[in-house]
């Protein structure tokens, strides 16, 4: 994929690995899995590979651990 291959403006998809992601769908942008931000790809930092959910920072990935363990 090189910047002419890019579509700048839109929603990624993404497939999300242990340590590392691979863009399926150019785009500028994927959605927190917890509160529907857009978080653009160059500051993509949390997600999760399991879930395959993207989130915007440490307290979605937090918030969503949490939602998915047992009680």
């Amino acid at each position: 994929m090189n910047a002419i291959d890019r579509n700048l403006d839109g929603l990624a998809q993404v497939h999300y690995g242990d340590g590392e992601y691979v863009v399926l769908k150019p785009g500028r942008f994927v959605l927190c899995a917890v509160t529907g931000r857009k978080v653009p790809l160059e500051a993509l930092r949390y997600w999760d590979a399991e879930a395959q959910e993207a989130y915007a920072g440490p307290a979605e990935a937090l918030s969503a651990w949490r939602n998915r363990q047992p009680v």
